[in-house]
């Protein structure tokens, strides 16, 4: 360590130790801005501009999982082509999915959080006062205006006979309100909470994205709900950050019930397990090639769980999501891609 840097051997616990590195502190001092910006845990409480406040609240770290799902859907109705029009759908979709309907979800779901945020994450736009409840509500009320009339223009444009795309969207949004919302408010148990959070990430953009291209039968909804239990794991993940929190409110996530240890152990074998078994599915349709690559990219979301999450999964849970979710993303765009070539 340079002896530069002060060690203070009886450190008080609310003592602040600054960096004496000027560049170290414009750097953290952008990451904990990028953060902010994000919607990821660690965030900069300073930002004052309320569009940036308004896109912290939609959470865009969270719109990747739901733009990929799209992409997954596409591949699975087995009719995709790089043409320039299915492009322009296909973007379309992912706007519809990502930024409207997620930034929906992610904007009431921190209004009727604001009470747990303001223990967890008093840096969030809300228990910071940054931004009024009126402001809000006016916020998600708008993307969800905006999102139905996308979905209504994609049915429009793929010639739907029904408005399948705006039935989902209405689904999804449902499904969004009363994750977050009382009196149901799913996210209160931790299993119907982080299931119905898995398959609104897995499940809806993809069925979204495959009845663009195809025609969306029960096959791929039977499928891709039962691989949303593997979302179940992953949406658990995000319970460690707030288990203070939930504990105090009465929340009954499962780090809540089933303490810490346990719950990050059924977080992962969720995780590896229900992935395994689509996997097992692929080599009952005659896809060996695809169902090889996926259980592949399963061994280093084993690999990641073993040297970060199960250590500790609360310090760890964002090195985790950001080292292992990409191979499981990876995992879903293959199984995608061996359905469609099936003509499942």
């Amino acid at each position: 360590m340079p002896e530069s840097t002060p060690i203070n051997p009886n450190p008080q616990p609310n003592e602040a130790i600054e960096s004496t590195n000027p560049e170290v502190t414009i750097t953290e001092d952008r990451n904990a801005k990028t953060r902010q910006l994000l919607g990821m845990k660690g965030a900069s409480a300073g930002e004052t501009s309320i569009w940036k406040i308004r896109l912290q609240l939609m959470k865009p770290i969270t719109w990747i999982p739901l733009i990929w799902g799209v992409v997954c859907g596409a591949a699975s109705s087995g009719n995709y082509t790089w043409t320039l029009e299915n492009v322009l759908k296909s973007a379309l979709c992912m706007l519809l999915s990502g930024p409207l309907l997620t930034g929906y979800t992610q904007t009431i779901n921190d209004y009727y959080d604001r009470e747990i945020d303001a223990i967890n994450e008093p840096y969030r736009p809300i228990p910071s006062g940054r931004i009024s409840e009126k402001q809000v509500i006016s916020q998600f009320v708008l993307l969800l205006l905006l999102g139905y009339g996308v979905a209504y223009t994609l049915d429009l444009w793929a010639g739907h006979p029904v408005p399948t795309v705006l039935l989902l969207s209405v689904f999804g949004s449902f499904i969004a309100y009363i994750y977050s919302a009382p009196p149901l408010k799913l996210k209160q148990n931790g299993w119907l909470g982080n299931y119905a959070l898995g398959a609104s990430y897995i499940a809806l953009p993809w069925w979204a994205g495959h009845a663009l291209f195809g025609e969306l039968n029960w096959k791929i909804v039977i499928l891709t709900l039962f691989y949303s239990l593997a979302g179940l794991g992953i949406a658990i993940v995000n319970d460690f950050k707030s288990v203070e929190g939930d504990r105090q409110l009465g929340l009954q996530s499962l780090p809540v019930m089933f303490g810490i240890k346990t719950a990050a152990l059924i977080c992962v074998v969720m995780i590896d397990l229900f992935q395994g078994l689509v996997a097992g599915y692929l080599v009952s349709i005659h896809e060996n090639l695809y169902a090889a690559i996926l259980v592949l990219l399963i061994i280093p979301q084993i690999t990641f769980q073993d040297m970060y999450f199960l250590r500790d999964p609360i310090a760890n849970d964002v090195k985790y999501q950001a080292s292992a979710q990409p191979f499981l993303v990876l995992g879903m765009l293959v199984t995608g891609i061996a359905l469609g070539h099936a003509g499942v």
